[in-house]
């Protein structure tokens, strides 16, 4: 009987935490009062395709919702070709991001240059390259000031063709060397803008994807809740700065919790979209993996 009970209290316990999730991801106070980022020129910044919908499903949906005027684009450093699929990795993630909600295959760009960033669990990128890279994308010129073409003007503000990068963090989610290369790279291009350039504000804010602890990382949907309570006291009792930053349109704190609609539309973009890494293990992660429903992104201060 016991045993009995225990089960029964974790299934009801269960199927509260997906009601909490169907309702309030969609029309409660917790959701309505995480900050947003509206037109703004966005770039999210991944290191292999299928890192914008396993990880980053959340934020893509959120910040492509046409009301918010942003414009997102997608820069992916490799072709994912460790296994000779590069090609068709590519094409997926074209595929993918489209049923993300982004605007058009213009908007998805993939990088194929093996020498400097290879598709490899054993290889940090060297972050003066990723630096070299975000500037000749985004910062004509800061890339100009690199490349010797011309000298840094300390007395011009630095200027920038996207308002936003999105990354991951130190740790990467799953510690991947090349996803914790992103962070460094994009922490440096910003350091680099910036140099001499005092009494200027940056022209682009970086946000990275926060990395939990591995039971968050795989109870999936059942981390909801604690996310958005969470996400939702540190809006209302932060901290005058952080209230700042919001009212400015940068706020400290990003977080995208989908409504079961936009985690099946996740799902599509993997099972439709990256066909050839549907493998056994990836059928877990998209059905367990927090990072399917939600995404805890923190401004970096550079």
């Amino acid at each position: 009987m016991s045993s009995s009970f225990n089960w029964t209290s974790v299934a009801i316990a269960v199927a509260a935490v997906f009601l909490f999730w169907t309702i309030s991801s969609t029309s409660s106070p917790f959701t309505s009062s995480f900050p947003r980022l509206r037109n703004k020129r966005i770039c999210l910044l991944i290191a292999h395709p299928d890192d914008e919908a396993m990880f980053f499903s959340p934020t893509v949906l959120a910040l492509t919702k046409p009301g918010l005027g942003n414009h997102l684009k997608i820069l992916c450093l490799s072709t994912g070709d460790a296994d000779g699929l590069g090609e068709t990795r590519r094409k997926e993630l074209e595929k993918s991001a489209l049923l993300l909600g982004v605007r058009d295959r213009s908007d998805v760009f993939v990088l194929d240059d093996p020498a400097r960033f290879p598709d490899s669990m054993s290889t940090t990128w060297a972050a003066e390259h990723i630096t070299s890279l975000l500037a000749s994308a985004f910062s004509p010129d800061l890339a100009a000031a690199l490349n010797g073409t011309t000298k840094k003007n300390v007395q011009k503000a630095p200027t920038a063709t996207i308002d936003v990068l999105l990354t991951f963090d130190q740790h990467g989610v799953s510690n991947h060397p090349n996803h914790r290369s992103l962070y460094h790279g994009a922490v440096r291009f910003l350091k680099t803008m910036m140099t001499d350039k005092e009494g200027f504000d940056c022209p682009v804010t970086l946000y990275t994807l926060t990395s939990t602890s591995m039971l968050r990382k795989y109870i999936g949907v059942l981390d909801a809740p604690y996310s958005m309570v969470t996400g939702f006291l540190g809006t209302v009792f932060g901290k005058g700065d952080a209230r700042k930053a919001r009212a400015a349109g940068t706020p400290r704190r990003l977080m995208f919790v989908s409504s079961v609609g936009d985690w099946l539309t996740a799902q599509s973009a993997m099972v439709r979209g990256h066909q050839s890494q549907m493998v056994w293990f990836r059928w877990g992660w998209i059905t367990i993996g927090r990072y399917m429903t939600v995404n805890d992104l923190k401004r970096e201060k550079v």
